[in-house]
């Protein structure tokens, strides 16, 4: 949420994000014993959540929206190289700053194992309008056999 605030020097308007307490359901839908309601995701949790499911969503795969997600999932089966890893890095930090405006500053670090045909991806961004320390999450993607 932007707030438009008017600057008495020189008339011209500033932005500054602020943001409450965020909070998300459960995609478990584990029930609390007492209340018997979903419990939910706060803060930290909930925005973690978001990001894993932006990131993950394939292009395309959301109706309606067709500039949301990544191509990290057909990249498994691409050869790794440099130039690969540094246009999935750009094409996440991208999204984030897109569609996820609880999150500022992303940075995306991908690295490709050759040896296990693997994905090592590395998000760190910090959480607009909350004191909270620079948040990381890390995650290996594989191909999988049958």
């Amino acid at each position: 949420m932007a707030l438009g605030l008017r600057d008495i020097d020189n008339s011209s308007f500033k932005y500054r994000k602020t943001s409450r307490q965020f909070k998300d359901i459960s995609l478990t839908f584990t029930r609390n014993p007492v209340t018997n309601d979903i419990l939910p995701l706060r803060n930290e949790d909930a925005i973690k959540k978001s990001v894993m499911n932006l990131v993950k969503t394939r292009v395309g795969e959301r109706f309606f929206n067709n500039l949301l997600g990544t191509d990290l999932k057909d990249a498994l089966f691409d050869l790794g190289s440099p130039a690969l890893a540094l246009s999935l890095e750009s094409e996440i930090e991208t999204l984030l700053e897109n569609f996820e405006p609880r999150v500022a500053e992303p940075r995306v670090d991908i690295q490709f194992k050759t040896d296990s045909n693997e994905l090592r991806i590395k998000i760190q961004y910090d959480i607009v309008g909350i004191p909270a320390p620079a948040q990381e999450i890390e995650f290996i993607l594989e191909p999988t056999r049958i």
